[in-house]
């Protein structure tokens, strides 16, 4: 039985997060394992200091036994070691003199304070506590007259319950800092990655932009001395608008792999600001939750389907009113984009650049979906990620 105690306790939380205790079938699991270990040696005691001692030895086993089992829980729940150490060290004195009262009636608590205390208090405490049951386990013992083989194997037992228990717990600290390490070699790989890309992007394709735009705008302004060529005109300052644009886009990305993206919320609101002043609709933006926790390749998949959305309804409903509504919950985040129809607008010879194929891949390419569709007069473009 004192082994079931030592899976539960050794997988419970410790001060600092445990891997485990993040995951909350394990969580339950322990908590489970703990109840149900402490309600059966608390129930036993009672019914034996009934059947020996009766109402007398009853009384004071439940009520003992009752903080003693408390004490061991809040200790499970709390990850403040000083108020742990009070706690774990008032079930050992209880479960000391239960023992005093009954025989043996305190032992399973002595022993799942021992497992609790590596990952609940700090190595000092732990040692105190530990000292604490086994002194004092060690003292009514050999007062009550017990053999000595028992009184030496239980007192050994609970000493390396705790030695044991502080091993499990530096394991698990060493696991987690290599790990954590492992994870933060991986993002410098992944950051210098990006930045090696952001320089060739930022080398070619800005420069290039920037050259394309110099020439359409002297193009745009030899067409307008001459005057006699107005569609001309009007194809190279659409071509001038593009090359802006792609260039903002570009300078976007860059950010984004520079790791110096603007805030979701943010760049949402960006968004509708511009879909207003280009196109006169109304444009809002609706949230709840907070996308805080999102990746930043799944806040750019969002931030991207809603630049395409907000194209498109340019393209094929100019001036329809549009809801950009963003939901984001503990396990998934939603993208809701809808318009209310409209008549076709300036964009409509003109790609957006992604489409939605491309917003479709980049959201399976993350473990979402994007699903898009008529939506009565106007058209509904709908994403999920993960968080």
């Amino acid at each position: 039985m004192a082994g079931g105690v030592a899976a539960a306790a050794s997988t419970g939380p410790p001060v600092q997060d445990l891997p485990l205790h993040r995951r909350p079938r394990v969580r339950r699991a322990v908590v489970i394992l703990t109840v149900a270990y402490l309600a059966f040696g608390l129930i036993w005691a009672v019914v034996d200091a009934a059947r020996t001692s009766g109402w007398r030895g009853l009384v004071p086993t439940a009520a003992l036994g009752l903080v003693a089992t408390c004490c061991c829980l809040l200790a499970l729940r709390r990850r403040d070691p000083g108020r742990n150490a009070l706690l774990l060290a008032t079930a050992t004195v209880a479960a000391v003199i239960m023992h005093g009262l009954q025989t043996y009636s305190g032992v399973g608590i002595l022993f799942t304070a021992s497992w609790i205390a590596p990952f609940r208090t700090t190595l000092w405490q732990t040692a105190a506590i530990v000292g604490t049951g086994v002194t004092g386990f060690l003292a009514v013992s050999v007062t009550t007259g017990l053999p000595g083989d028992e009184i030496f194997g239980m007192a050994v037992g609970m000493v390396c319950s705790g030695l044991f228990g502080v091993v499990v717990r530096q394991l698990i600290a060493t696991w987690e800092q290599t790990e954590a390490t492992t994870r933060a070699q991986a993002r410098t790989a992944v950051l210098a990655e990006r930045t090696h890309l952001a320089r060739e992007v930022h080398d070619i394709l800005a420069h290039s932009l920037s050259a394309q735009i110099v020439h359409l705008e002297g193009a745009q302004l030899l067409l307008e001395r001459a005057g006699d060529n107005p569609q001309a005109l009007d194809r190279v300052t659409r071509a001038g608008q593009l090359a802006r644009a792609g260039l903002d886009e570009t300078r976007r990305a860059l950010e984004t792999l520079r790791g110096h993206d603007p805030p979701l919320l943010e760049h949402l609101e960006q968004l509708a600001a511009d879909y207003r002043a280009a196109t006169g609709g109304p444009c809002r933006v609706v949230t709840s939750g907070t996308p805080a926790h999102l990746a930043p390749e799944a806040r750019l998949a969002v931030a991207r389907t809603a630049q395409e959305a907000l194209t498109n309804v340019r393209k094929h409903a100019h001036g329809a009113g549009v809801t950009l509504a963003l939901r984001c919950r503990e396990q998934w985040c939603e993208l809701d984009v809808r318009d209310t129809g409209g008549r076709a607008g300036e964009l409509g010879d003109a790609g957006g650049g992604y489409g939605l194929v491309g917003m479709r891949e980049r959201a399976e390419l993350l473990g979402g979906r994007l699903d898009a569709g008529h939506d009565g007069a106007g058209f509904r473009v709908l994403l999920r990620v993960p968080v």
